[in-house]
């Protein structure tokens, strides 16, 4: 991994670690990232836990059991950039990397985004 996302990871894991050390939660976290980085909740939320993608996606694959294909990065990359572009995340697959990042699973999306998903689904993330 090399470039501008890498180098902004970085900023923000080293950012991060100083929060924890203030006693911030991850939520609060993303919110001090979220007044420099213009990213999808999603993806704030990865750099709030200070992970990379690869770092994502294994943890997600060892939590699913569900004998469904494997999530990839560039899967993943997808997710954090819908709405304006790439694929909409499943709600199980947003309620995973949820516990992955240590939040909500509504913290993941905005309310616009949200409203896209089923009542069945919705409410399976509002669990």
């Amino acid at each position: 991994m090399s470039g501008k996302g890498y180098q902004t990871l970085l900023e923000c894991r080293r950012r991060g670690f100083l929060l924890r050390g203030h006693g911030f939660t991850v939520d609060q976290i993303a919110v001090v990232l979220s007044l420099d980085h213009d990213v999808s909740p999603l993806r704030l939320y990865r750099y709030a836990a200070g992970l990379t993608a690869a770092q994502a996606v294994a943890a997600f694959n060892a939590r699913e059991l569900s004998g469904r294909a494997p999530l990839r990065e560039t899967r993943l990359y997808e997710y954090e950039s819908w709405p304006c572009a790439g694929r909409r995340p499943p709600a199980r697959s947003v309620r995973l990397l949820a516990d992955i990042y240590g939040t909500h699973p509504a913290q993941l999306l905005t309310l616009e985004t949200r409203a896209r998903y089923s009542r069945d689904d919705q409410e399976l993330l509002r669990r």
